[in-house]
């Protein structure tokens, strides 16, 4: 049977907060303590001058788990990364558009983190999944550069880089990504994503259950053996 079906379509206008509360990570405060032995730090509510603060309040744990399954509500690449690293640390390079030769790019030079105080020394482990996006996944990058550290989730959603807005005709306003993003080895993130080093997918039962299985197994990270699957999850809860 053929024929030709014709819709009528109502267009919603998009709410910024409908993306702003599009995140996966734990209700309640921006850092705290999961254990004597673990601390927590949530991206989605941070306030770089406080980066100092919460490196601080870490102290004495064996590892740190950062949370960027959300868009961070400022920039930490820099306020917050330099006390991850020991050393000068490269992390990322872009590509520019070349003006004078349209469709042209050329290599710019490595984004690098210094190091500053307070240092933390224990293990980064940095949780991301399709929610982490753009500023989030430039993030990611430069907290997996600290020695040690590892990623764990899922992929991320790959639109990493400057936004560069035009207009199509019958002014249809879009962007693009103005730059390519690379780490500093020149492999690429752009409609790749950041991908994990562990990968963890949150399973129907798990969500049911009403489980954190990404948090559960960046708990595991740091803690190894030493907890138990019922311990690990009652420390996951919110």
């Amino acid at each position: 049977m053929s024929g030709v079906l014709k819709l009528t379509i109502e267009r919603a206008p998009f709410s910024a907060s409908e993306f702003s509360s599009y995140t996966h990570d734990l209700p309640g405060p921006v850092f705290r303590l999961l254990s004597k032995d673990v601390a927590y730090l949530k991206l989605s509510s941070v306030k770089a001058s406080d980066a100092p603060q919460y490196i601080e309040q870490a102290a004495g744990t064996k590892g740190l788990i950062i949370d960027i399954r959300n868009y961070p509500s400022e920039f930490m690449v820099f306020k917050l990364g330099s006390l991850l690293v020991e050393s000068e640390t490269a992390f990322a390079r872009f590509t520019w558009g070349d003006l004078s030769n349209p469709g042209a790019f050329h290599w710019g030079d490595p984004f690098s983190l210094s190091p500053q105080k307070p240092h933390y020394p224990g293990r980064i482990v940095i949780m991301v999944d399709e929610s982490s996006m753009s500023q989030a996944e430039y993030t990611s990058m430069a907290f997996r550069a600290a020695h040690g550290a590892i990623v764990v989730g899922n992929t991320t959603a790959g639109a990493d880089g400057n936004v560069s807005p035009f207009v199509l005709p019958g002014d249809l306003r879009t962007m693009i990504s103005g730059i390519g993003v690379f780490y500093p080895n020149k492999a690429p993130t752009q409609r790749i994503g950041i991908v994990p080093n562990v990968v963890v997918k949150p399973t129907i039962a798990g969500i049911r259950a009403g489980r954190d299985e990404v948090l559960e197994e960046a708990l595991r990270q740091i803690l190894g053996g030493q907890a138990t699957d019922a311990a690990i999850q009652k420390m996951a809860k919110p």
